[in-house]
This record gives C-alpha cells, sequence and structure tokens, in this order.
C-alpha cells in the first residue's frame, strides 16, 4: 500500500477557521499537499488538526513529535478498520526513530503467545511485513486487512525495530472472564491487584460500553466478565510494555486500550513515562476538539488527539442481530393439551 497522504493545506485551515483566541492558537496542520485513504466527513474543518489536550489548544506535527521523543513509552490509539489512522502511526514511528530512538513496536493485534513466530520471522536475512503476517497468519486473526497494518510493520522493519506480541492469548482472555483475575500469570495479575477494585462509576462506565459494544444483545450477567476481560488485556499490554525496558516501547492499539485514565497506562509501573496519542475520526457538527471529551466521559483522557476523516462501514447491529437470528432455534410446538380424564361413575 503507498502511504496515505495528509491533506490540509494551510492556507485553507486559515480561511475555515475564525481568528483564534490565545488560549486556542491555530497551528500548522498535518503536512499540506497530503490526500487522504478515508472518505467520509474529509472536509471536516478538524481534519488534518492535532489538539495538545493538556494546553487546550492546537499544535502543530514538530510539536507532537517532540512531545512523544520525551516519552519512554508511547500507546497510539486507532480505529482498527481506519487506513489513515494506521499510516499516521507509521510515520510517528519513523519520526521517533530519525530522532535517535529505537523502541520496541508492540502490537495488540499480536499475543505473546505469537513471539516465537514473530522472531522467527525476524531472524530470517532480509525480513518482509509479509514475512511477519505468513509467521502470525494475520489472514486467520479477524484483524482488518494486514495491508492496512503493513505500514506500520513496515517502519518497525525499516529501522531494524524488535517488534513485540502485547496481548493476552485469547484462551486466557476467556479464562480470566469465565474464572476471574486469579486465572491470570502472577504478573499480571500483580498490575490488575496493585490497580484494586475499580470504582463504581468507571465499572458501571465500562458494562455500559461492553452492552452497547455489543449491540445491547447481551444479558447483564455477561457484562462484569467482559469488564474483567478488558482489564485483563490492558494489565497483559502493560506487562509487555515494562519488558521493553530502557529501549521503550510504542503500543499500536486500539483507542480504549489508550486512554490514559483506565487503560493500558493505568496498569504501568510508577514513574514511567507516557505519551498517549488518539487517532479520531471527525463528527459533522463538532468542531471545537473540547467537545469530543463527551465521549469519554466528560474528559479526553490522551495527551493528544489527531484528527482524521472517518471509514464509511456498513451497520455492525444489524450484521449482529441477522446472526443471532440465524442462530436462534425454531421455536418448539406447543404441547398438545392432555387427554380429558375418565367420567366418573
Amino acid at each position: 500500500m503507498h502511504r496515505a497522504l495528509l491533506l490540509v493545506a494551510a492556507l485553507l485551515a486559515a480561511a475555515c477557521h475564525p481568528r483564534p483566541s490565545a488560549s486556542t492558537l491555530v497551528a500548522q496542520p498535518l503536512a499540506p499537499g497530503r490526500a487522504w485513504i478515508s472518505a467520509v466527513d474529509r472536509g471536516h474543518p478538524l481534519v488534518g488538526r492535532i489538539w495538545d489536550v493538556r494546553a487546550g489548544r492546537f499544535a502543530d506535527e514538530a510539536a507532537l513529535e517532540a512531545g512523544l521523543a520525551g516519552a519512554s513509552l508511547v500507546l497510539l490509539g486507532e480505529t482498527h478498520d481506519n487506513p489513515d489512522h494506521h499510516v499516521l502511526q507509521a510515520r510517528l514511528v519513523r519520526a521517533l526513530t530519525a530522532a535517535g530512538r529505537r523502541p520496541a513496536i508492540a502490537f495488540e493485534m499480536l499475543a505473546t503467545e505469537q513471539q516465537p513466530a514473530i522472531d522467527a520471522a525476524l531472524a530470517t536475512p532480509r525480513p518482509t511485513p509479509e514475512d511477519v503476517s505468513r509467521a502470525v497468519r494475520w489472514d486467520e486473526s479477524g484483524w482488518p486487512p494486514f495491508a492496512q497494518y503493513r505500514p506500520v510493520f513496515a517502519a518497525a522493519l525499516d529501522a531494524r525495530l524488535r517488534i513485540e506480541g502485547a496481548n493476552l492469548p485469547r484462551a486466557k482472555i476467556q479464562a480470566a472472564a469465565r474464572g476471574g483475575v486469579q486465572t491470570l500469570p502472577a504478573p499480571v495479575r500483580a498490575r490488575i491487584e496493585r490497580q484494586g477494585p475499580l470504582p463504581e462509576a468507571v465499572a458501571r462506565e465500562m458494562r455500559q460500553e461492553m452492552a452497547e459494544s455489543h449491540c445491547g444483545a447481551l444479558p447483564e450477567s455477561m457484562l462484569e466478565p467482559l469488564v474483567t476481560g478488558q482489564r485483563a488485556r490492558d494489565a497483559q499490554m502493560a506487562e509487555s510494555l515494562a519488558r521493553a525496558g530502557a529501549a521503550g516501547a510504542v503500543l499500536i492499539t486500539g483507542s480504549g486500550h489508550a486512554r490514559t485514565d483506565r487503560g493500558v497506562a493505568s496498569y504501568l509501573d510508577p514513574g514511567a513515562t507516557v505519551a498517549s496519542v488518539l487517532f479520531r475520526e471527525v463528527v459533522p457538527g463538532r468542531e471545537d476538539p473540547a467537545t469530543y471529551g463527551a465521549d469519554y466521559a466528560g474528559r479526553l483522557p490522551f495527551d493528544w488527539v489527531v484528527f482524521t476523516p472517518g471509514e464509511k462501514r456498513p451497520d455492525p447491529c444489524a450484521e449482529l442481530r441477522a446472526h443471532l437470528k440465524a442462530a436462534k432455534p425454531p421455536a418448539k410446538p406447543a404441547p398438545a393439551a392432555p387427554a380429558a380424564p375418565p367420567a366418573t361413575p
């Protein structure tokens, strides 16, 4: 796949925005003259812009890169099926290596049990992204097509960076959902126990997210086990990043795991320097970056937000409803009425 190029000319951006206040300085958008892959809402005024959450203002690409260079652990939160997000992730990986960093590149999409296969692929004389894809059997994984993630793998291989499987194996996630955190490997369990029980407001928010992501089709009793599975994945990815050592690591992951309030960052060791980036699809009518905090309990739980166009995708709930309907067993016929008792003399 050719590298996607990001389209927003500085002149156009200036024309689309009112005169900036001191608190929202308009900075140079992402590389003018570059084109997007995703097609939905390309003309939105936030597309291509970078929001510095802590400073509460727009920033340029150089400021974002400098912010990431100063962190030992970088979390790059994506929407999995948006190809522009992976191009931008690759771009930031290349910026870090150009600045002299040699981080490991860890993937949510790869499990720790796949590390021997990954290492074998990397040990070949000139490994390619396709070598890694074949080694981990990506096409059977259920993740979006490998072509979308290829730019990130190419950036890692070009710089000879280590590639890590960061996630908990699926069987262990399922075991944790069924049997609780005591089923997890000791280092992962310790990270969850150190954090302690979730505040009720957070637990309620996570249960609601699980219900919505499953289209309201799950019984209430299944939501808490799914939250446990989510915590197990976050804690495992934190453990995987911690093993990177002094070189640090970049985590390629979904946006929920990149949250600084209750995602992977909340399970990292005290003192770890972390920078979190959200690649966020724009929403029509929402032109103030701060309004996107409404989707995260009122506050953006990231250090930086990079706004992108969206992807056109089918309604996942319609697909799930059709699947459930097809899997539903046919209704049993009503039992016949019992025979009348014999007449008494």
